[in-house]
């Protein structure tokens, strides 16, 4: 399985295949106005309502947005993090964006939700929609 190794906010929480509860992935772009506004609070709402059950990651990717280096991206994404976003979960860097091209994302945010090493649901997009689907898949998951 295809997995990042550059953590650069927490700790990484090792591959899919070795998590004992679901996860939730988000590749995201610091550049994409809804990654900024709309999936990344969603995603900390979802922190909040399942962070006991859901083992959650945000990938930083370059896929469909300006390549940086890792020196360039890593004061702003650190600061985004620790000051702006106060992320509880954490941030891996997809630089060149063979992450996002092995997971055949539309784009940003893009959500990926595994179990049991398999990737159960991917959803692009940060509008109710996605929103609204998420949450059932989950209410459905923890029998909620």
């Amino acid at each position: 399985m295809k997995w990042p190794s550059d953590f650069v906010w927490r700790e990484n929480p090792g591959e899919p295949s070795n998590w004992k509860k679901p996860g939730l992935v988000m590749f995201f772009n610091l550049e994409c106005p809804g990654c900024v506004s709309r999936g990344i609070p969603f995603m900390k709402k979802l922190y909040q309502d399942y962070r006991d059950k859901l083992v959650m990651t945000l990938i930083h990717t370059s896929f469909g947005h300006k390549h940086y280096t890792r020196d360039e991206v890593l004061p702003t994404l650190t600061h985004f993090a620790d000051s702006f976003a106060k992320l509880p979960f954490p941030v891996a860097l997809d630089l060149e964006a063979e992450l996002a091209e092995h997971y055949r994302i539309a784009g940003t945010p893009h959500w990926l939700v595994f179990q049991d090493e398999a990737i159960i649901r991917s959803l692009f997009g940060s509008q109710d929609n996605t929103q609204q689907r998420l949450e059932y898949l989950f209410e459905e998951l923890f029998d909620i």
